[in-house]
């Protein structure tokens, strides 16, 4: 995947956040989270649309049990939400915040919160279906 850095597009009402039980745990409790290891390594906050859930899962949770995927209300996000390209023809949502400054995601842009679940090697939950 590029660097975070290209400006793209703001393309849905919603992005989503595959979230491990301790990030989604700290936001809740905290009120906001700058996300794992990836995140705070390149200083955004990864997202997906929800077409891109499933291979993103697929692709870097494979047999993981404890995700949850949060729906993130994408104006709530403001200018910090940013398309870039992962490949050249695949656009991501990833959150700075703003002025690029690497804000931590916060509670009140998560509209909603799904436990995913693993059935025959395939996540599941309410947003996906």
């Amino acid at each position: 995947m590029e660097e975070c850095g290209r400006k793209g597009k703001k393309e849905s009402q919603w992005v989503y956040r595959i979230s491990v039980g301790e990030e989604w745990e700290e936001l809740r409790q905290k009120g906001s989270s700058l996300g794992g290891d990836l995140d705070r390594t390149t200083r955004c906050i990864h997202l997906s649309d929800l077409n891109q859930v499933k291979m993103v899962l697929n692709n870097f949770f494979a047999r993981r049990e404890d995700l949850y995927l949060l729906q993130i209300d994408a104006s709530k996000l403001g200018e910090g939400l940013v398309y870039e390209s992962a490949d050249g023809k695949n656009y991501f949502p990833h959150f700075y915040g703003p002025e690029r400054s690497f804000v931590p995601l916060p509670l009140d842009s998560v509209v909603k919160a799904d436990k995913l679940v693993l059935v025959d090697g395939n996540f599941t939950c309410s947003l996906l279906d």
